[in-house]
């Protein structure tokens, strides 16, 4: 059986994560092919179902059948997460240009074609900026403050990490394919791999069906991945917030020392000591978590588990369809 590369190859190739859509789906297919068939070249869309519970791998497999000179449709045997989604989806493009779209159609598919020009001027990397984000404020401001916080520590700069319609080289895109990380941020992953890249402003909308996969949780938890997954820069401050409090809780045993030998023994400062003693638990529990991250991501890479496992692969015509059984070997 040939791999993706080893098959006639296109211009483009759209990879889109599906996670219990299907009131959304016929919409996305309604607007989706319209764009790319705009676009006057070649290209592949690629949907990854990631374990839905619902009727989106009937709908997907409807919709390959409608069109299987460009459609071909990856199926999870469980929940594997968006971005082990997307590098499966990786993994099955032919395309030049890659491109990164959400199923829920906040991100309209009729910018696709801005981000294929861009590309074309010269750029291996196109991140995209939402113009009007119809999000929560609390979203916002938390993910204004993530920004904030991961271009000062990993010196990649996103303006908005949030936005998954992106575009990728394929060079980037085979190296990306190249890293066998159990867990990843693929625009960072990108942005670093990436000689040119550049960002653009994109419409954003508002959920066509359905609510958001991501919880307060996951959002963390992804945002713990990003930090930990690429410096070790917080390593690095805890360290050096550790020498500070020693230095200064050294200091503070001199001054206690003194002042016993100057004015005796005093009890009005119990109280005082009790809430720095707090204060240093509080940063001691802090960096046992932080260096616990650090030791789960070498537990999880050491374990040398598949990242997913792909139950079906439908692709080809029909009279060429191959369905296929297989684990991703990390």
């Amino acid at each position: 059986m040939q791999t993706p590369l080893q098959m006639s190859p296109v211009e483009v190739s759209v990879v889109i994560p599906v996670y219990n859509e299907e009131d959304g789906l016929q919409a996305l297919f309604d607007r989706l092919y319209p764009a790319m068939d705009g676009l006057g070249c070649s290209y592949e869309v690629i949907f990854v179902n990631d374990g839905s519970r619902d009727r989106s791998p009937q709908i997907l497999a409807s919709q390959y059948h409608k069109r299987p000179d460009v459609t071909r449709v990856v199926l999870f045997n469980g929940n594997f997460g968006q971005h082990m989604a997307i590098l499966a989806g990786f993994e099955q493009t032919r395309g030049k240009i890659v491109v990164t779209l959400d199923a829920d159609l906040q991100n309209p598919p009729e910018e696709i074609p801005r981000l294929v020009a861009t590309m074309r001027e010269g750029h291996d990397y196109v991140g995209t900026i939402r113009r009007e984000r119809n999000d929560t404020a609390f979203r916002r401001i938390a993910s204004r403050a993530m920004n904030r916080l991961r271009e000062r520590i990993t010196r990649i700069k996103m303006t908005d990490q949030g936005c998954m319609l992106r575009a990728y080289d394929r060079n980037v895109v085979d190296t990306i394919n190249a890293c066998r990380e159990v867990n990843t941020f693929i625009p960072a992953l990108a942005y670093t791999f990436s000689a040119n890249p550049v960002e653009i402003v994109v419409e954003h909308e508002e959920r066509h069906a359905g609510e958001s996969k991501y919880s307060l949780f996951q959002l963390i938890r992804l945002n713990f991945d990003l930090v930990t997954g690429f410096s070790i820069v917080p390593l690095q401050w805890f360290s050096a917030i550790g020498t500070l409090l020693s230095l200064a809780s050294a200091g503070l045993v001199v001054v206690l020392l003194a002042r016993r030998f100057l004015f005796g023994a005093e009890v009005q400062g119990v109280f005082t000591l009790l809430a720095f003693n707090f204060f240093l638990v509080g940063i001691m529990l802090f960096g046992i978590g932080l260096l616990g991250e650090y030791i789960g991501r070498i537990y999880q890479e050491v374990r040398n588990r598949p990242r997913y496992r792909i139950q079906a692969v439908l692709e080809g015509t029909p009279e060429q369809q191959k369905t296929t059984e297989s684990s991703c070997a990390r």
